[in-house]
């Protein structure tokens, strides 16, 4: 089956480029497009599609608001939302991410990059961009989080500490796996209890803490 995205960028040539890259893929379909984020919103809630590609600054409601409404934290049932953004605008991936993000892209990351990001995605994955995750440490190494972070309700073992290293690193679980030399459903297993530990709803929310907790 192929995966279902709806894309929401205020300008067409790339919303109509951003389809046309998609639809390109074998199982990618673009079941939906918007030019602003209220749109965008209404689109994803109706159609929930298994991705929503969102570009950051949009009329009416921004990316980051959009983000907000279909995967925040009170939302019961979260859409799976990759952020696309040109360079101008790395200051707003911390509150994207926060946002519920569940992948950060820039718009030059060329169509195989892209298709990446929602695979990953709609697998549960996340993907960011090496340039942003390097602006975004950056800027916690200066700035910090805005608030302190969570405390696990266990301790992690020494064995998830490697593993959120890695995560945070932007690694796959198949990566982890040859890297680690552990099989791959042990992975998975691993990042589960630091889902449950750390109240993580997905990968993104466990790479964010892993840079509140500077273990990158």
């Amino acid at each position: 089956m192929s995966i279902t995205v709806v894309v929401a960028d205020d300008q067409e040539i790339v919303r109509t480029g951003l389809t046309m890259i998609l639809d390109a893929q074998p199982d990618i379909e673009v079941v939906g497009a918007a030019g602003d984020g209220h749109r965008a919103v209404e689109l994803a809630r109706r159609l929930r599609p298994d991705v929503c590609l969102f570009d950051i600054r949009m009329p009416g409601l921004d990316g980051i608001a959009a983000t907000r409404a279909l995967a925040g934290p009170d939302v019961e049932d979260p859409l799976a939302v990759v952020v696309i953004t040109t360079f101008d605008l790395d200051e707003y991936v911390y509150a994207a991410l926060r946002a519920g993000a569940r992948g950060f892209l820039l718009k030059n990351a060329g169509a195989a990059l892209l298709s990446q990001a929602i695979h990953a995605a709609a697998g549960g994955d996340a993907l960011i961009a090496p340039s942003v995750t390097a602006r975004l440490l950056d800027t916690f190494s200066r700035t910090g989080p805005a608030s302190p972070p969570v405390q696990p309700i266990e301790p992690l073992t020494d064995r998830e500490e490697q593993i959120l290293v890695t995560v945070a690193r932007g690694r796959t679980n198949n990566e982890i796996a040859d890297e680690l030399r552990i099989s791959l459903s042990t992975v998975k297993t691993h990042i589960a209890s630091l889902m449950a530990k750390l109240g993580a709803r997905n990968r993104v929310e466990i790479v964010m803490w892993a840079y509140e907790t500077r273990r990158v």
